[in-house]
């Protein structure tokens, strides 16, 4: 790779931008986290990851699969099981957004504090902000 060619998320049109949305978004996120605790066929996924669509699944699925983070395994019975699993490039990135996951969820009532003393500034009248 030349040294232009170099990925720089920074960069407008970096490729490495389009892989971290895949892995940063709110499905992507909580799909590899699943995952990273063990193989899910599709409906056991659904359930475990709460809120998500059969449509906005199966997207995600196919997206982080593409980008070679899972592994979808079809077996040839009746009625049809399909598994999925993180690769090894999945397990990896899972490791990663998992982390920051779990820090968001420490780190939850700092947040809270913060929005609360903002918005309290921001409703005084007369305080510039």
């Amino acid at each position: 790779m030349s040294v232009s060619k170099v990925p720089d998320v920074n960069r407008q049109m970096c490729p490495s931008r389009l892989v971290l949305e895949h892995v940063t978004s709110r499905w992507g996120v909580l799909v590899l986290a699943a995952l990273l605790e063990r193989s899910y066929r599709f409906s056991e996924l659904r359930r475990e990851v709460g809120g998500v669509s059969e449509k906005m699944l199966a997207q995600t699925l196919q997206t982080l699969e593409r980008d070679g983070f899972v592994h979808r395994d079809a077996k040839p019975v009746i009625p049809p099981r399909v598994d999925y699993t993180l690769t090894e490039l999945g397990k990896e990135a899972a490791e990663q957004v998992w982390g920051l996951a779990r820090w968001s969820e420490r780190r939850l009532d700092a947040v809270h504090a913060a929005r609360e003393t903002y918005d309290a500034r921001k409703a005084t009248p007369g305080r510039a902000g």
